[in-house]
């Protein structure tokens, strides 16, 4: 059983759900007699400073009101810690993109919190991703070409909420850049001009596209997804597939479940891991088995 917390909140997280829903959560904690330990983040990366040095002695689990974002963060900053202590993570979705969770079929706050109450732990892998030198851990994806431009494009149309992805999504296909690149996987190299290449650990990515249909969060393995180059009409047919997994099966679409890939294109491309625009091109992932535990 779990006895005491730390808890986490982003109080601007999925426009500014954060208070909210710590209102409705705490009290789950304290009548099941479980100490916690609120924490409020304050500036952008906070919670991976957070989770790189808090003293996690005594402590049954971190556990972070947020999104998808929030959640890289908590991953990011315990996997680099100096001591290489980890515990397990809880994740009470209260962010725009709730993907992580949408996966374990737990997108309500106050069933996440009865849940971490129990105990009950599951391992997940996580993708160890090279970008240009740098190491960035990613639980959820890790993706070039679409993804990115539809991570820049929502951000700057937040406002619209659960949607932004949504509407991204099809301002950038209707762009449809060309994007050249290199791909290796397991021991196959293939090249050409490229939609998007996506590594996929959840079934979901943004709110609600069935992405990777097929993927499971402990086997090990990251669902790629290629998308060879479409006019904007079979573009917009195959998004119009995403939200139930349809596109899979498509000439224009590859799927592979792989233990590791390499992108590399001809001009460097900033990365989409997790839904945040971080490291850079040439990129090589490796997928660490059951790496963390989360308390769902």
């Amino acid at each position: 059983m779990i006895e005491k917390i730390y808890l986490i909140y982003n109080p601007y997280s999925g426009n500014r759900k954060g208070i909210p829903i710590l209102e409705k959560v705490k009290p789950i904690f304290e009548n099941a007699n479980v100490a916690v330990d609120v924490i409020e983040t304050q500036y952008a990366g906070h919670a991976r400073e957070l989770a790189n040095t808090l003293p996690f002695e005594g402590y049954d689990g971190l556990c972070v009101i947020g999104g998808d974002g929030t959640m890289h963060e908590i991953v990011n900053g315990m996997l680099k810690r100096d001591d290489g202590v980890k515990i397990p993570i809880g994740l009470i979705p209260g962010g725009t993109g709730n993907s992580f969770m949408h996966h374990v079929d737990c997108l309500d706050p106050e069933v996440a919190a009865r849940r971490i109450i129990t105990g009950r732990k599951r391992k997940v892998d996580i993708a160890m991703a090279n970008a240009n030198g740098e190491i960035i851990f990613g639980f959820n994806i890790v993706g070039w070409g679409l993804p990115t431009d539809i991570v820049e494009t929502a951000t700057k149309i937040k406002w619209l909420g659960s949607q932004c992805y949504n509407i991204a999504s099809l301002i950038e296909v209707m762009r449809n850049k060309p994007r050249l690149a290199r791909v290796t996987f397991d021991k196959k190299k293939i090249a050409g001009d490229y939609g998007f290449i996506l590594g996929c650990n959840t079934i979901h990515t943004g709110t609600a596209m069935k992405m990777a249909p097929l993927a499971q969060i402990s086997d090990g393995l990251i669902d790629l997804i290629v998308l060879k180059k479409a006019g904007r009409l079979k573009l917009l047919y195959l998004f119009t597939k995403l939200f139930k997994g349809r596109h899979i099966g498509d000439s224009a679409v590859e799927y592979h479940q792989v233990k590791q890939f390499t992108i590399e294109p001809i001009d460097s491309h900033v990365l989409n891991i997790d839904g945040e625009m971080i490291g850079a091109t040439p990129l090589k992932v490796k997928m660490l088995k059951r790496e963390i535990e989360v308390l769902v």
